[in-house]
């Protein structure tokens, strides 16, 4: 299934991309943030739309899901905070709502 592995690339670019913001506004880093931030979040939107999907909307409550639990990734990576069970059962409830929204047989 190819929209996985893109969905983790769309959102490990949304969240860069959103990051840099964090980083300018939050943690007081230079403006120059926002450059890689812009092209990172045009990559995420990019990507998302090479999800094979009928609808946008339901690419993107899918996407959700799949954000959600990279998005506990990223902290835990990256800003070094790791998650507790109740974020790995919150993400564990997305990640199986994702899959139903992607996956879930389509009436004709």
């Amino acid at each position: 299934m190819l929209a996985l592995p893109t969905f983790v690339l769309a959102a490990v670019a949304e969240i860069g991309g959103c990051f840099a913001f964090w980083a300018w506004l939050r943690l007081g880093r230079s403006s120059l943030w926002l450059i890689p931030g812009v092209i990172s979040l045009v990559l995420f939107a990019w990507l998302l739309t090479r999800v094979d999907a009928d609808m946008a909307g339901r690419a993107y409550a899918a996407y959700g899901g799949i954000y959600i639990g990279t998005s506990l990734m990223w902290m835990w990576l990256v800003e070094g905070s790791r998650p507790d069970r109740w974020d790995g059962i919150g993400a564990a409830i997305c990640l199986v709502g994702a899959m139903v929204i992607l996956l879930g047989p389509r009436g004709a």
